[in-house]
C-alpha cells in the first residue's frame, strides 16, 4: 500500500509539474511573440487555457504581453505549489509499516 501510495505521489508531483512547465513556455512564448500560429505556440496555449484558466486576466498592466505572462507565470506557481502540497499529503497519510526483525 505505502508503495502505491508514494507512485501516487510522485504521478501527481510529475504531472502538476508538466503542465506548470507548458504554461511557462506559454508565456515566453507570449513574451517574445513567438508565432501564434505555431502548432507548438497552439498546444502551450491550450493548456494555458484549459489548467491556468483561473489566472486570466487577473492582473492587467498596460502592456498586454506583460498582463498575459505575468498571470501565466502565476499559473504555473500555483500548479508548482499545489503538485507539491497534494504529493506531500498523500506521502504523510501514507501508513507506516512495522520494521520487520
Amino acid at each position: 500500500m505505502a508503495r502505491v501510495l508514494s507512485l501516487l505521489a510522485t504521478v501527481v508531483r510529475v504531472v502538476a509539474s508538466g503542465i506548470a512547465g507548458l504554461i511557462v513556455v506559454y508565456a515566453v512564448f507570449v513574451f517574445f511573440e513567438a508565432n501564434p500560429a505555431n502548432p507548438l505556440v497552439e498546444l502551450t496555449r491550450g493548456v494555458r487555457e484549459n489548467f491556468g484558466w483561473f489566472t486570466q486576466d487577473l492582473f492587467a498592466p498596460e502592456d498586454p504581453k506583460i498582463a498575459e505572462t505575468v498571470n501565466a507565470a502565476l499559473a504555473a506557481l500555483v500548479w508548482v505549489v499545489a503538485g507539491m502540497l497534494i504529493s506531500k499529503l498523500i506521502v504523510r497519510l501514507t501508513p507506516r509499516t512495522s520494521a520487520r526483525v
